[in-house]
């Protein structure tokens, strides 16, 4: 099986913490040069010291705003014309703030549309035009297991991970015919940050300690834990790899089964 990432480049966004930094250094592991891209440029440069140096692997860092869509777009498209393009993209960006959708204001889906959806979309058509040309090209979207079954409390994040899942399989359809695979992966509980936040808020809202709140989120999951971020990027990594070329437009979920739909 050919998952070897040698003189493949990657742009992985989000790549500061947590599953973003997961899949650098995952892809940086199996031979990839990795674009590291986020606001933070302090902690990008502690991630590209992690990753892997060997074969000539080349690896840098961008610095953008991703709630600013026009200044990611400015950013890439500079770097695609004195770099040169990628041969792998992983979309990846820090949820919404929870909450009901019937009470949120208006404003707050259309801060989400952009920083998830509109953002997605200037990295993509940056980095087309190179995929097309090489006949090779791997987007992977981190979205979210709500595209398959919502979750309470969190509905500007069901509503926009629904239209990038969207987005994602027209795609998927599109580009097919050029050797571009676009998939979507799906995170479930994932031992990073965001979740103890999550679980955190949890604790509050019901009035109970937190160690209670994270026993009750493991008691949903069939395997009775919580996913390592290195176990996402491999799920991930998979898709990049010249193996998963005849794999498109799938929502692959990462979930533990918590997931109770197909």
């Amino acid at each position: 099986m050919d998952i070897n990432l040698a003189s493949k480049r990657a742009l992985v966004c989000g790549s500061s913490q947590g599953i973003g930094r997961a899949c650098a250094i995952e892809l940086a592991n199996l031979g990839a040069s990795v674009t590291l891209f986020s606001r933070n440029k302090e902690k990008l440069e502690l991630v590209k010291n992690e990753l892997s140096t060997a074969q000539a692997q080349n690896h840098q860092v961008l610095i953008a705003d991703f709630s600013q869509p026009t200044e990611v777009n400015r950013v890439i498209l500079d770097d695609v014309a004195t770099n040169g393009g990628y041969d792998i993209l992983i979309n990846n960006t820090g949820g919404p703030a929870p909450g009901p959708a019937s009470t949120t204001d208006v404003s707050a889906f259309i801060e989400a549309f952009n920083l998830h959806l509109v953002t997605n979309h200037h990295l993509v058509q940056a980095l087309l035009p190179a995929m097309k040309q090489k006949q090779y090209g791997r987007i992977i979207n981190v979205i979210s297991t709500s595209v398959k079954q919502p979750i309470p409390g969190l509905g500007v994040s069901n509503t926009i991970r629904g239209a990038v899942a969207s987005w994602s399989k027209t795609l998927a359809n599109e580009l097919g015919a050029f050797g571009i695979t676009v998939n979507n992966v799906l995170p479930g509980a994932t031992a990073t940050a965001r979740l103890d936040a999550i679980i955190a808020g949890k604790a509050k809202k019901q009035d109970i300690s937190i160690e209670q709140a994270t026993i009750n989120e493991k008691k949903q999951i069939p395997m009775r834990r919580f996913a390592a971020p290195e176990e996402f990027a491999a799920a991930a990594a998979f898709l990049a790899s010249p193996a998963a070329g005849y794999i498109t437009g799938i929502n692959l979920p990462v979930d533990g089964g918590r997931t109770s739909c197909l």
